[in-house]
């Protein structure tokens, strides 16, 4: 099963696709961490995404399709894969379908986890004042800032794929083991589609 996760900072996106890993066994990919190991390789393509981070440059939309497409080639990727973090714009999606699509692979879901950001501001908000070891990104203006990315960049792939009828939304707000159920819902909708 092939699915991609969507939602602003904070929506709990990790914590979903920790389960979604646990229960259907596919791989949670994750674009940072797939850059660090394509480096670490030393391929040719390690090589590359090696002088574009050393140059400070983003990532070309072309080089994250095809270390993604290496990636999906491992074993752990056999019975599918959740993409965290990609894509993040209109051209990355429309480059994923097409190399889904030469793979002859199909994306089984694209699910967006909606949150109240005014919500999430006011978790950050609790967080720090009752911790006195918060991370040094954990403040109110990182996460704004974040949330105001988020709305920029990748908002505008929400319409891509509903369009497309791959979208489906589940409520963020709601407790851990609902969002789950939610989801749950989506994957088994999908599996019979």
């Amino acid at each position: 099963m092939n699915i991609i996760l969507l939602g602003p900072p904070g929506a709990g996106k990790g914590t979903q696709a920790q389960r979604i890993v646990e229960q259907l066994g596919v791989a949670h990919l994750s674009t940072g961490e797939m850059l660090r190991a394509v480096v670490a390789s030393g391929s040719d393509l390690g090589q590359q995404a090696k002088q574009i981070m050393d140059a400070g440059q983003l990532m070309p939309d072309e080089l994250m399709v095809r270390m993604i497409a290496e990636r999906i080639e491992e074993p752990d990727c056999a019975k599918g894969f959740i993409l965290d973090g990609f894509p993040r714009t209109v051209p990355q999606a429309e480059a994923l379908d097409a190399m889904l699509a030469e793979k002859g692979l199909p994306l089984h879901a694209v699910i967006e986890i909606q949150v109240d950001e005014a919500a999430l501001v006011a978790r950050i908000e609790t967080r720090i004042s009752e911790s006195q070891t918060a991370r040094s990104d954990d403040t109110v203006d990182t996460l704004k800032r974040r949330l105001d990315v988020y709305r920029a960049q990748t908002a505008p792939i929400l319409p891509y794929y509903r369009e497309r009828g791959q979208l489906r939304a589940v409520d963020g707000m709601s407790s851990i083991d609902e969002v789950s159920q939610q989801i749950g819902e989506i994957l088994q909708a999908s599996v019979r589609a």
